[in-house]
């Protein structure tokens, strides 16, 4: 995987966890069925990705083979699993005399971003509630003091004297959240977020009286506030812990996240 060496003792499963959580395209080898003798039994599994493996179905030319074919689908995208039959005789230059049936199942797509424009209390709560989702998050700031001593393996910490020059950076179709320390700074990020217009959500920490003042110094600086959601989370929920806001935008976001997919022909 691209930035961690695994543990001898880490297995496939956890391989294949930490995988989705940061994006990784990966693919879960596994030995289906077995007729005859063969070096690994049924069930065997084997984790792959671009650059390593965590496991064995057996080794030899099976194995050269067999990652091969993940690589190759993993570089494709491959959407969906298949399944390769290998007689092990003189053809793959192995003595055991059976065959084994491969299962080969793809983990190519790659997560949705969410980029959080402001470490604090908020924007922390959020990345930690984000970390076992199957998305990949951006947190930014301007001030290296706010960034907590650790992150989980699906964030990535952005410091940046001025965080509004991350925004070029975000991709189309991602989520966009701005709670920084600032109310000018929170102006200029939304302003450049919403010329964007490519974006899946953008969201404003704050009250229907902060989204109305914004609306109003948006439009004066000619930009439509329509698609500014503010405040963000769900409808209902009023605790103003920063945890309670956390999950009630998490929850806002995945519905987006589903609306949006539903929208996109598979």
């Amino acid at each position: 995987m691209s930035d961690y060496l695994p543990l001898p003792s880490e297995d496939w499963l956890g391989a294949l966890a930490r995988a989705r959580r940061s994006g990784t395209p990966c693919a879960l080898v596994t030995i289906l069925s077995v007729e005859g003798s063969a070096p690994r039994p049924a069930g065997t599994k084997m984790y792959v990705d671009r650059e390593g493996q965590i496991g064995t179905v057996g080794g030899g030319h099976l194995e050269l083979d067999a990652l091969a074919v993940a690589r190759a689908m993993l570089t494709e995208g491959a959407a969906g699993p298949r399944t390769k039959s290998y007689p092990l005789g003189p053809k793959l230059g192995q003595c055991c005399g059976g065959s084994v049936t491969i299962l080969f199942e793809p983990f190519a797509a790659a997560p949705w971003e969410v980029w959080i424009f402001g470490a604090g209390h908020v924007g922390k709560a959020l990345i930690h509630h984000l970390a076992g989702l199957p998305v990949r998050s951006f947190l930014v700031d301007g001030r290296a003091e706010q960034f907590p001593p650790l992150l989980p393996d699906n964030c990535t910490k952005r410091p940046e004297p001025f965080p509004e020059d991350a925004v070029k950076d975000v991709t189309p179709g991602a989520a966009a959240l701005v709670m920084t320390h600032s109310h000018d700074l929170d102006l200029t990020l939304v302003e450049k977020l919403l010329k964007r217009g490519d974006l899946g959500y953008v969201g404003l920490i704050g009250s229907a009286s902060k989204r109305a003042r914004f609306e109003a110094r948006l439009r004066a600086k000619g930009v439509d506030p329509a698609e500014l959601v503010c405040p963000i989370g769900v409808d209902g929920i009023t605790d103003k812990h920063p945890h309670a806001i956390a999950v009630s935008t998490v929850a806002q976001l995945l519905r987006v996240r589903e609306t949006a997919t539903a929208r996109v022909p598979v």
